[in-house]
């Protein structure tokens, strides 16, 4: 496993990561909500890349994993800028970002933000927008009255908490609602049984996207995390295609 740096960064805030180098495009991995750069998909795109000599970099959002700071801290505009932070400092050249979840979001943005290295972007269960869709009005109304909402977390014994903070700064930050702005080839691999991100936001994400160069993968009784071996093994493979497109 790649050793573990610090990033610090101006206000305090020190982020984790593991860069391995190599050479070609760097694979960046961005993590889900409340998500780390340990989980499995994240490992075996590292192993992935370590085995045909790919450089990837992985990082923890503060609050999260070994990074400093508070969870309920975080907001969608703080993690873009960490993440923009470690590619910027770390890497150089081509980037396929490869982004779970809500890290699908942050890769949207860290690709219009840098669109003279993007190489190829891979979607996970990509969530853009989820502060819109993701959301009942029930759940709205307390964040704005109690300024956090907790619910079941399928996924451990701890609730999910959304600050105000972090839902106001995804409502600032939405991208469906107009076409995205990016060229580069894009992968997206979604389950068509994800109880988290309906399918039909891959398909809308397909859709608002302006490369040419867009194919969507769907899973066949897979879920949100798309973590079985064959899940995997599928994620590898589209992220094999776009590492020889940048060939």
């Amino acid at each position: 496993m790649t050793g573990l740096r610090y990033l610090d960064l101006a206000d305090g805030r020190r982020i984790a990561t593991r860069f391995r180098p190599g050479s070609g495009p760097t694979l960046v991995f961005l993590p889900g909500y409340a998500s780390d750069m340990e989980g499995s998909k994240a490992v075996a795109l590292d192993g992935w890349a370590a085995e045909r000599g790919n450089p990837i970099l992985r990082l923890d959002y503060s609050g999260t994993g070994r990074s400093s700071g508070r969870f309920e801290e975080g907001t969608l505009a703080r993690w873009i800028e960490e993440a923009g932070a470690a590619i910027d400092r770390l890497t150089s050249g081509p980037l396929i970002l490869v982004g779970s979840s809500m890290g699908g979001w942050i890769m949207l943005h860290l690709a219009l933000e840098r669109a003279d290295r993007i190489a190829g972007l891979l979607g996970i269960a990509a969530a853009p927008d989820f502060t819109g869709w993701g959301f009942t009005d029930t759940d709205k109304a307390a964040l704005q009255r109690d300024g956090r909402l907790e619910q079941p977390n399928p996924y451990g014994p701890e609730p999910q908490v959304t600050t105000l903070g972090f839902w106001q700064s995804g409502e600032q930050l939405k991208l469906l609602g107009a076409p995205i702005p990016i060229d580069a080839p894009v992968r997206l691999i979604h389950g068509d049984r994800d109880p988290d991100v309906p399918l039909e936001i891959a398909v809308r994400l397909k859709d608002a996207l302006r490369s040419a160069d867009v194919q969507l993968t769907v899973v066949k009784g897979g879920g949100h995390r798309l973590s079985a071996p064959h899940e995997i093994a599928a994620i590898l493979r589209l992220a094999g295609d776009l590492v020889e497109l940048a060939r």
